[in-house]
């Protein structure tokens, strides 16, 4: 089976009620500034990470991948307060690198859903306000109204399965539906953590590798189908 009949079969055989996104990377081709904005504040605090380690770390809360990072460099935690100062750098140099573009094809992916009557939401490990309040204006066609999951709604972020959970509970509770079930969501990703929360929250997860690493690491993770780019996936959900 390849991929477009795969998709296909998925889409026709269980019928999801909800597509969720992830942001960086899959909305937006911000990446390449959040790598480097994270690379120069831990430099500023004098902490080791490379910008490859940020694609690594993509798709956890900010302040938990400065813990990480804190713990491994300086061996002892930081308080939640503390990396929330930090987290407070890194958002202002990531804000001074300028707009990141949508990434493309996005648009048409969106589109081909919407057309099956699927409704789409997004569960982000970002609190990054500046591409946050983007989100209304540049897919306010396409994403249903309040069905948006951040770093700020969840006790615990990816790789945890709790923010695509909190996603399938906030859809149905909008959607006035009594639950949704992991069947009945498709999560849309591109990063290994961010993989692995969906397998774990028992949802089809489609990857887009719109970064550096090797589809490996997303398969490597669970995903059930890897894309080149967002192209390729709308062609594969037309039918």
């Amino acid at each position: 089976m390849n991929k477009k009949q795969l998709i296909q079969s998925r889409l026709s055989e269980f019928h999801p009620v909800v597509a969720l996104f992830d942001m960086d990377g899959v909305l937006y081709d911000s990446m390449p500034r959040h790598a480097r904005s994270w690379h120069e504040t831990m430099s500023f605090y004098g902490l080791e990470m490379s910008e490859e380690e940020a694609y690594a770390c993509e798709g956890m809360r900010g302040v938990e991948t400065i813990q990480l990072i804190a713990r491994r460099e300086w061996g002892r935690e930081v308080s939640d307060e503390e990396a929330q100062r930090m987290y407070a750098e890194k958002s202002r140099m990531y804000s001074s690198l300028g707009t990141a573009p949508l990434i493309p094809g996005i648009l048409d992916v969106h589109k081909a859903l919407r057309e099956r009557g699927i409704h789409i939401g997004v569960v982000t490990g970002s609190g990054q306000a500046t591409l946050l309040r983007r989100i209304s204006e540049d897919f306010k066609a396409t994403i249903t109204p309040g069905l948006i999951v951040t770093a700020n709604d969840v006790r615990h972020g990816k790789p945890s399965p709790e923010p695509y959970q909190q996603g399938m509970k906030k859809a149905a509770a909008l959607l006035g539906l009594n639950g949704i079930a992991p069947s009945e969501a498709v999560v849309i990703e591109n990063a290994p953590l961010g993989v692995r929360s969906a397998v774990a929250a028992g949802c089809f997860t489609v990857a887009v590798n719109t970064g550096p690493l090797p589809d490996a690491a997303l398969y490597d993770e669970g995903a059930d189908v890897v894309f080149g780019n967002m192209h390729e996936l709308a062609e594969a959900i037309l039918p």
